[in-house]
């Protein structure tokens, strides 16, 4: 059933008291990511400054408001009296512009051109005519929620290490350089937590 991610979810998060649960899933709009976005009250989407991720959100935004509508009324019709099932809000909050290349801590212009088309097909193709800007934001260009740059050399590190690539140790092989990115990327993603935590009213403890 649709409804059964959500139900496995609710079951580990119970099993282990997590008060939020991630789900991560790939760049395909299948029967397996529908159930499990309908299983998810907030959505957070990745974007690259190119082409393919602009089609992708004029692709991703109708689905999700279809499966938004679908579910709704099947909510509303389900038999199954007395079992718990989940809202499906699906609600946008934002984006995370991803991989982007930096130059003296800008992206570069061949990834800035891209990155200024973001925004409006954002808001068309995920938020719909009619709405200026995602929930929690302050603006239209508030939609993006922060900047993940590529961290190349860390990947492989943490890879290897089985662990984020921001808690890599010298011990992990993050030595010299890589200990400086180790804290950028913290703090990259640091900001990333807090920006979702407010926009959707979570409570954030600054814990790591």
């Amino acid at each position: 059933m649709t409804s059964a991610f959500w139900r496995l979810i609710e079951r580990a998060a119970l099993s282990y008291e997590a008060e939020v649960c991630l789900i991560d899933v790939g760049p395909n709009l299948g029967a397996i990511n529908r159930a499990a976005l309908i299983a998810a009250s907030h959505v957070v989407v990745p974007v690259a400054p190119d082409l393919f991720s602009l089609q992708g959100l004029k692709n991703l935004g109708p689905v999700l408001r279809q499966w938004r509508e679908t579910w709704r009324q099947s909510y509303a019709k389900s038999p199954l009296k007395g079992v718990a099932l989940p809202q499906g809000e699906m609600t946008p909050i934002g984006y995370v512009l991803m991989q982007h290349a930096e130059r003296l801590g800008r992206p570069t212009k061949a990834y800035e051109r891209w990155h200024a088309r973001i925004p409006g097909v954002y808001r068309e193709s995920v938020l719909g005519e009619g709405r200026s800007a995602s929930p929690g934001s302050t603006s239209p260009g508030d939609d993006q929620i922060t900047r993940i740059k590529h961290y190349r050399s860390l990947m492989p590190l943490a890879m290897d290490a089985r662990k984020p690539m921001f808690l890599l140790k010298p011990a992990d092989g993050a030595i010299g350089a890589h200990q400086t990115y180790v804290q950028q990327c913290y703090g990259d993603f640091r900001t990333l937590a807090e920006a979702v935590a407010r926009r959707t009213r979570l409570h954030w403890s600054g814990q790591p």
